[in-house]
């Protein structure tokens, strides 16, 4: 943490971000105004936000046992610290998808932002740009894809210098080019409507298509049905913006818009019949002929089966997210860690591993990463800080996020995320024992 110490590593210093909040309360009073300790940010935002706001991305199925699971799966697996290793330079990079990303994180789809804040979707694309990390915009977005998209390039190629994370590091600053867009798809039943989308993010420069295959229907989520919490029905809601700006949806519904506010999500985004593993091969080559000649990865979200991963595999997908939709789909399933070795196992490096559902610290990333993933997708935790301060509030829940990652690597003696971490099972042990503390736990300790 000397600033005077800086050697020129491929990372930026993010555990000087650490350093900065500390420097700043000593000699100046000033402290952050919100916690970042993920309970305690948890049980704070419920203060900034009503309760629509709050369940819409906090609601769990059923009892909540998934959400559940995926702590406690986490709180399983052990790190095994080597000491007396040079850590002063460490290298967190990876690539995915042939992009250098400066650590292994990717801001997840998730949508409505515009209930956390006004300016929505253009918060978390603006923080992923100035950190060079890929952002994922989700279908149900609040915002049209071409501003994220505008929004996320501004950031990227203008980065603040000042920026106390990048001001103290020797490495490159990243480019927009370096850092991977992804657009995800819930993909209804209108294949025009969905190849509208489709040529919309590619002409917008989102470079992955990911596809969500585990919300053909909303799990049962009854923190939300007490409150009747659906936003796209409600006339003055948001939630409908991205299927507005859309010329074809338009076209064809945009009259009804006005008497049926869900006709976007209802008819175009999901609900209905689901699709099966027949129709992935029909959406990859459109994918792959809008995008000609380059074509582009596609990826399907919602793993949780090695059979699944091996099936997307052998139809042609270059990457699979594993997830659980964060325990908000089916109660009772498997924790997402619990089942990343069995996918890693049968599906190896042939495809990008991205593991999603119950990320909340630099140690989670690690145990993620040690486990095979090649990159995580963290959500909840900036909607959380979108909520406290809007952009402000986002880009310190991200750089703490990475200070923590960083700061990890360093006391635990690994120095680089790809030669030291990835796939290294040696790093971790499994206890098979107990549960994390609940809250009430925490105040006895």
């Amino acid at each position: 943490m000397d600033p005077t110490d800086k050697p020129k590593g491929l990372s930026p210093h993010y555990s000087l971000y650490q350093r900065e909040v500390f420097k700043n309360g000593g000699t100046t009073g000033q402290l952050p105004s919100f916690s970042v300790h993920p309970d305690e940010l948890s049980e704070s935002t419920k203060k900034k936000l009503n309760d629509r706001g709050y369940f819409y991305a906090n609601s769990n199925a059923g009892l909540g046992w998934t959400d559940r699971a995926n702590r406690e799966a986490f709180y399983r697996w052990r790190i095994i610290p080597r000491m007396l290793v040079d850590t002063t330079t460490r290298d967190l990079t990876t690539t995915i998808f042939g992009h250098r990303i400066p650590a292994p994180i990717l801001f997840a789809p998730i949508g409505i932002n515009k209930l956390y804040a006004p300016a929505g979707e253009l918060i978390p694309a603006t923080i992923a740009g100035e950190l060079g990390l890929p952002y994922c915009l989700s279908t149900a977005a609040s915002q049209s894809i071409e501003d994220v998209a505008a929004a996320n390039d501004t950031a990227a190629q203008n980065k603040n210098e000042s920026n106390s994370v990048y001001s103290y590091c020797g490495a490159p600053k990243s480019n927009n080019s370096s850092s991977p867009r992804f657009f995800q798809l819930y993909m209804g039943h209108d294949d025009e409507i969905t190849l509208s989308l489709m040529k919309r993010a590619w002409k917008s420069g989102f470079d992955v298509l990911m596809l969500t295959v585990d919300t053909w229907q909303l799990g049962w989520r009854p923190t939300d049905i007490n409150i009747a919490n659906y936003a796209f029905y409600y006339p003055s809601s948001v939630g409908n913006e991205l299927g507005k700006s859309d010329p074809v949806f338009m076209r064809k519904h945009g009259e009804e818009l006005e008497n049926d506010s869900g006709k976007w999500i209802d008819s175009s985004v999901w609900h209905g019949k689901a699709h099966t593993w027949e129709k992935i091969p029909w959406l990859i080559k459109e994918a792959s002929d809008i995008c000609s000649p380059c074509g582009r990865p596609f990826v399907l979200k919602g793993i949780q089966s090695a059979a699944d991963a091996r099936r997307a595999l052998e139809i042609g997908c270059e990457g699979i997210v594993v997830t659980n939709h964060a325990g908000r789909q089916v109660d009772g399933a498997v924790g997402s860690l619990e089942v990343l070795p069995e996918i890693v196992q049968a599906v190896g490096d042939r495809m990008t591993i991205i593991f999603d559902s119950g990320i909340r610290t630099g140690s989670d990333i690690f145990k993620a990463i040690a486990l095979g993933a090649h990159v995580v997708e963290v959500g909840r935790l900036w909607v959380w800080g979108m909520a406290h301060e809007g952009e402000a509030g986002c880009r310190h829940v991200m750089k703490s996020l990475l200070a923590d990652l960083d700061i990890t690597m360093t006391v635990a003696g690994y120095a680089s995320m790809e030669k030291d971490v990835r796939g290294n099972k040696d790093a971790l042990r499994f206890n098979p024992y107990g549960v994390p503390p609940g809250k009430d736990d925490h105040a006895k300790l």
